[in-house]
């Protein structure tokens, strides 16, 4: 295995495809950024890089304000409309059908179907090429409550949150650890034992029969054995023979007869 160097580019993934909407209620506005992430606990701060030419960047401009609501997997779709259509345009919250909520810090509104939205306000712009990036400190956070449990803990791994890599995005994957797992004797003896877990995919087992059978309703079209089943017409239009209609005729025209007609001697 060896590495190899390319020129440089975006390649740090994943990233958080956040919803950011701004505006205000009466004229709200949500643009998908995945140029974000947290640069300071101390205060909270965050950033969201947009380029200029987007509408929700002359929003933002304007009113200092905007919101960072996450993405889940039944926000997904309208995170990806929201990523390509323009505010200019359409109104996005209407297109899609989700609620505008106030918030309690920032006149921008907030998204109510998201379980986390994050009220920001913009302290500085930083022109850094093709975007600006807007520095900005996180003032407070609505949580959807559903997502709390009895200790009033946040089960943000219930949400079904989304991840952006590369142009698709994915649900996130199993829990492979917890923060300071590597030191944790217990939690490294429990991660040893997985190492011994073997997942085996199970092919199902299919009769030679079954696979001539397969392949003779393949020959017969779409439908199979409904066809001849229920005698409905193939793609021709004719009707399919009834195979065992005709045996049956057969059977009962040999009884009526009898058995100088099947042995042939009576014409004699």
């Amino acid at each position: 295995m060896a590495k190899i160097t390319w020129k440089p580019g975006t390649l740090e993934y994943p990233l958080p495809p956040v919803m950011v909407s701004c505006g205000s209620i009466e004229n709200p506005n949500i643009m998908t950024a995945a140029w974000t992430g947290i640069v300071s606990s101390e205060p909270p701060m965050t950033y969201v890089s947009i380029r200029p030419s987007r509408y929700s960047h002359e929003l933002i401009k304007s009113s200092g304000e905007f919101v960072i609501n996450l993405t889940t997997l039944a926000l997904v779709t309208a995170a990806d409309y929201c990523g390509v259509k323009s505010g200019r345009d359409v109104n996005k919250f209407k297109e899609m059908k989700l609620k505008a909520g106030a918030c309690s810090q920032v006149s921008a509104p907030q998204i109510v179907e998201s379980p986390v939205s994050l009220e920001c306000k913009v302290k500085d712009i930083i022109n850094c090429g093709s975007h600006d990036m807007f520095l900005a400190e996180i003032v407070a956070v609505n949580i959807d409550d559903q997502y709390l449990d009895e200790d009033g803990k946040l089960c943000l791994e219930k949400a079904g949150l989304i991840a952006y890599s590369h142009h698709y995005y994915y649900t996130l994957g199993r829990n492979v650890g917890f923060f300071g797992f590597s030191v944790c004797k217990s939690a490294l003896k429990a991660k040893e034992k997985m190492k011994n877990v073997v997942v085996e995919i199970k092919t199902p087992k299919i009769t030679l029969d079954r696979m001539a059978k397969s392949k003779n309703s393949a020959r017969r079209g779409p439908w199979g054995n409904k066809n001849k089943k229920f005698g409905s017409n193939n793609s021709s239009g004719r009707s399919r023979p009834n195979r065992g209609g005709e045996q049956n005729r057969r059977r009962q025209s040999a009884r009526r007869s009898g058995p100088a007609t099947r042995s042939g001697s009576a014409k004699k």
